[in-house]
């Protein structure tokens, strides 16, 4: 953020003491606020990614651009970063491009914006929003495509612009980013929603400065930061230990029929500070699932992980950063180096939450949960119906959450904060589809003394030619299990034509075409199990089988036995889990579902039919930059 910005108001802006009182009446009437944001958005937007699905990320920022209440932090310093210009009363800031802002937004669909907030002349606070638009232009409808290459291909990115200056619409910059894309009515809406939300929090803050005072505010969104800070240290101390914690996992295939690829992670503590270090992951790869890694952002993900994990009773903001230290190896998956395509990073943008669990949990194996963030896979359907018109769906759906070590994974649920599903009928009313089977598949869900969630399984039936695309992961690794608990099933997807003929489909594929009458099953993956299976409460197991959770078959890997009328067999369980015990031996802390990658790859092939992916190929250059030697010119 320009200095000059920050210093001239915090000179005129005072610190001084605020009672708890006034402490808390201010921090809550920023969370309704922030809530107000999303309110006014879901409300105003057209598409379905934002209005129903919640595809966006709101929040309030002090002077200095840190989060005091929202859901994702970082995004107002890496953007002032990448922006040299003034910053005036009634300006609006917009980018879309993750390399000008140091991968504070990760891929060209979020459309970042940022309002400075004033009160007399003077910076008081800032709002920040960004949602994913379902098309910025490119090479598939959705802008998300498998193949890319580079960023360029991926649809129109703009730089930190002032969208409105003084107040007023830059309407040739608007014009162009709408011109340039498929929807172009949708991304207007919007974008108007947003610059409506952060309007909207711009009016409570105001608000609130003039009930308080402006240095009052100022000050009680430090003590609120503070505060997150002091309870942070103390969580660090408590969970984070000294000795050096190593973690890898593997994102199954680049969409190119290569992979897997290695995201590697050291944690350890010096002192107060936590120290991440991704060392040892693999250099960049050709095609577009690179992640950008903002360090701030992955801060933001590891302190909300521990928080939820640790002491749910903490308020969540920026205050704690210092905290911790990031270290990302230049020209690797997760700082790629320009123009490497970023726009399916999605597969390991979730994959990072799995390597968090995997290093928090070591210190703390009674805190640890399994796999199953895992991915967040995409599904778009497109083309003209019968009268000539574009249709365009961009959707997320969801796999099963991980064991943990106080209760049972959700089934077919979202790690997101605040997302949700599209709803069947909304995606029957607007697209030409029918939604035959909407279920969570049995079995799916890791055993454990705490079961994980079953995957969904999703019947798309496509009643107008077009076509599809599809981006998903975890088809060729399992979602682990921990501390006795065995994993999750994998994902697959299946398409049957109308012929009846079936095709397995690739986790990542565009332009696959489709015909009326043709269905897709959409199979996610299950969460990993949490504790000993042989653990888990046989009435609890019983249950599940009721439920249509677990077979009567499935019971079996909990070594729980059940007569034909479905009661408990109380005898044959508790021999079998005699026998099972013996059979096994110690649990592990870690169950991968495989000892090697070439066996996992040729069980595959068994399981499957479809051919695994080959040895990942790097570019030179990005080996080189892993490696620490650098690459002239090639700079993010």
């Amino acid at each position: 953020m320009p200095a000059t910005i920050v210093q001239r108001n915090k000179k005129r802006l005072k610190k001084v003491k605020v009672d708890t009182v006034s402490i808390d009446i201010i921090e809550s009437a920023l969370r309704n606020a922030r809530f107000e944001m999303d309110t006014v958005l879901f409300r105003t937007a057209m598409s379905p990614g934002i209005r129903e699905q919640h595809d966006e990320f709101p929040m309030i920022a002090n002077v200095e651009g840190k989060m005091v209440v929202g859901q994702f932090g970082s995004f107002i310093w890496g953007f002032m970063e990448g922006y040299d210009g003034t910053i005036e009363e009634g300006d609006i800031f917009l980018t879309n491009d993750p390399y000008s802002v140091g991968g504070s937004i990760s891929h060209a669909n979020d459309w970042l914006m940022l309002m400075p907030i004033y009160r007399a002349g003077r910076l008081i606070a800032w709002s920040a929003m960004f949602g994913h638009m379902t098309d910025v232009g490119g090479k598939v409808p959705g802008s998300l495509p498998t193949d890319a290459r580079t960023i360029y291909e991926e649809g129109v990115t703009v730089p930190p612009v002032k969208i409105y200056k003084k107040g007023l619409l830059n309407d040739d910059v608007l014009k162009i980013m709408l011109h340039n894309c498929r929807l172009p009515h949708w991304n207007l809406s919007d974008f108007n929603a947003i610059t409506a939300a952060l309007r909207t929090a711009a009016t409570r803050c105001i608000e609130i400065s003039e009930r308080f005072g402006d240095d009052v505010f100022y000050s009680a969104m430090n003590e609120m930061l503070e505060r997150n800070k002091r309870a942070m240290r103390e969580l660090i101390r408590r969970t984070v230990p000294e000795k050096r914690q190593y973690f890898e996992d593997y994102i199954c295939d680049d969409g190119l029929n290569m992979g897997p690829y290695k995201i590697a992670c050291t944690m350890w503590r010096e002192g107060d500070k936590c120290i991440f270090d991704f060392d040892g992951t693999d250099p960049q790869s050709i095609s577009s699932i690179n992640f950008l890694l903002n360090e701030e952002m992955f801060k933001m993900f590891a302190g909300v992980y521990m928080i939820m994990v640790f002491d749910p009773q903490i308020l969540f903001n920026d205050g704690f950063y210092d905290l911790m230290e990031v270290r990302i190896p230049a020209g690797t998956l997760l700082k790629p180096l320009k123009p490497a395509a970023l726009s399916c990073r999605t597969h390991a943008l979730g994959r990072i939450f799995d390597i968090l669990g995997g290093l928090l949990g070591q210190g703390n194996p009674q805190f640890m949960c399994a796999a199953g963030f895992s991915d967040s896979p995409h599904f778009m359907y497109s083309g003209h119906d019968k009268n000539g018109d574009w249709y365009q769906l961009y959707q997320i759906t969801f796999g099963g959450i991980p064991g943990k070590p106080f209760g049972d994974g959700p089934d077919g649920h979202s790690l997101w904060p605040s997302f949700t599903n599209v709803p069947n009928e909304f995606l029957e009313s607007y697209f030409p589809l029918r939604i035959d089977i909407y279920e969570t598949i049995p079995d799916t869900g890791g055993p454990g003394k705490n079961r994980g969630g079953n995957g969904l399984r999703i019947g798309y039936r496509f009643l107008e030619p077009g076509e599809i695309s599809i981006h998903d992961d975890r088809w060729l690794t399992y979602p682990w299990g921990v501390n006795g608990g065995l994993p999750g099933a994998r994902s697959k997807k299946t398409l049957v034509r109308n012929d009846g003929s079936q095709e397995l489909l690739h986790s990542k594929l565009d332009h696959i075409k489709v015909e009326a009458g043709d269905l897709l099953l959409s199979d996610t993956w299950g969460g990993g199990g949490c504790g000993d299976p042989l653990e888990r409460d046989a009435e609890k197991v019983r249950f599940d089988v009721d439920a249509g959770l677990v077979s009567a078959q499935g019971a079996r890997r909990y070594g729980v036995v059940l007569k034909s009328n479905g009661s408990l067999d109380a005898a044959a369980t508790v021999a079998l889990r005699k026998q099972m015990a013996t059979d096994r031996g110690a649990v592990k802390l870690f169950d991968r579902g495989f000892d090697s990658i070439e066996e996992l790859k040729s069980r595959c092939f068994v399981e499957t039919g479809l051919q695994p992916p080959t040895q990942p190929q790097f570019t030179k250059w990005a080996q080189k930059a892993a490696r620490g030697k650098g690459v002239k010119g090639r700079a993010a």
